[in-house]
């Protein structure tokens, strides 16, 4: 039976797992080419936003949702990106903490879907 996730390390291994899906994604890798080119600090900032977000550890600076803002987004890639997060989870944990981070990735795609759909005059399907 898989673990649970509950440490630094466990945040680093679906960090490091997830991305290595992204890159390799038809639809969603080629986003992050637009705006990644060193992957080292993204990942780290990565690491220190699931840290906060699922140990309340502070050390995360930034604004997400403005980082994405800009970027050619479809319903279709978060759907996309949910799916491959979901399924790095399942890869590799189980548990309480687990289910909670999968629920808390689908509502950051939900409301950051939402918002740029708001921002781009209410339309789910192109948001460019």
């Amino acid at each position: 039976m898989k673990a649970d996730i509950s440490n630094f390390e466990d945040i680093v291994l679906f960090v490091d797992s997830f991305y290595s899906k992204v890159n390799t994604d038809e639809l969603i890798g080629p986003v992050f080419d637009l705006v990644v080119t060193d992957w080292n600090p993204h990942l780290s900032k990565m690491y220190d936003f699931w840290n906060a977000v699922l140990f309340g550890v502070a050390g995360f600076k930034g604004n997400p949702f403005a980082r994405h803002a800009p970027l050619p987004l479809q319903k279709a890639h978060f759907e996309r990106w949910l799916l491959l997060f979901e399924q790095t989870i399942n890869e590799h944990f189980s548990g309480a903490l687990a289910d909670e981070t999968k629920k808390k990735a689908g509502m950051m795609a939900e409301m950051f879907l939402s918002k740029l759909a708001h921002m781009k005059g209410g339309s789910d399907k192109v948001i460019v």
